[in-house]
């Protein structure tokens, strides 16, 4: 069915369309985004990469919650990025009005999906509700698609004639893996709101250390944080039913 995550009515739509038609739903994966896009703004002004990648996702599941607590063992699997090492939620300019950077901007909204996936777990586990977030790995595919030619290059990613050079990539098979393991795995059961990344509960990641050594943020898996993350997320999109749970 079609949705546009950057409209919040396409996503009503789409929501009310499944609920129509489903009485229960077992795994929902939201694995849709946007990376270092160029500034845009949608809806009411919002920043388009946190919009389009925390704040249509969190509509869209909570809309799907009733449909989720009906399959009585349902998961839902957030997919953030490594890229959550750029930024933490910049609570006092959330949309990036002072002054954009494509790849803070980026970062932030990956934040957000890992500290979505840990409140949504608090309070939605009594419901047989069970929720996490991952890294897939590093893959080239559409989601590079605002990357200009030249930036390619100089991030290393491709060659002078946009071939792909860019060492260590999976393939979109072996990047879909660990979505898939934590959509299923037995071992989750009792580690609800954690980070994955390749096919298992991610490190908490050194204060010091890089993206490239993986490993989560503290930031990211925050209990305050992802509290105070969807009481804001709420706010903006005034969702009925964002308190499920409590």
């Amino acid at each position: 069915m079609h949705m546009d995550l950057a409209d919040l009515a396409s996503v009503r739509a789409a929501a009310e369309q499944l609920g129509a038609s489903e009485s229960r739903l077992d795994v929902l994966i939201t694995a849709a985004g946007v990376m270092a896009s160029p500034v845009r703004r949608v809806g009411p002004g919002w920043e388009s990469q946190f919009a389009i990648n925390h704040l249509g996702h969190f509509v869209l599941v909570n809309l799907l919650l009733p449909l989720l607590a009906n399959a009585d063992g349902a998961r839902v699997v957030s997919y953030s990025s490594a890229g959550h090492h750029l930024s933490d939620i910049r609570w006092d300019d959330m949309a990036f009005e002072r002054g954009y950077d494509k790849w803070l901007a980026y970062g932030q909204s990956k934040t957000a999906n890992a500290l979505f996936a840990v409140h949504l777990d608090a309070i939605a586990k009594d419901k047989g509700i069970r929720a996490f977030s991952l890294h897939l790995g590093s893959i080239f595919t559409e989601l590079q698609r605002d990357i200009t030619p030249e930036e390619g290059v100089a991030l290393g990613w491709t060659d002078a004639e946009g071939n792909v050079i860019a060492p260590g990539l999976k393939t979109p098979s072996q990047g879909a893996a660990t979505g898939l393991w934590a959509a299923t795995s037995p071992d989750l059961a009792n580690h609800g709101g954690a980070y994955c990344e390749n096919c298992d509960i991610a490190p908490l990641a050194s204060p010091d250390g890089s993206m490239d050594d993986g490993g989560v943020r503290h930031y990211a898996v925050d209990p305050a944080n992802a509290e105070r993350l969807w009481e804001v997320s709420a706010q903006m999109t005034a969702i009925e039913g964002a308190s499920a749970g409590r």
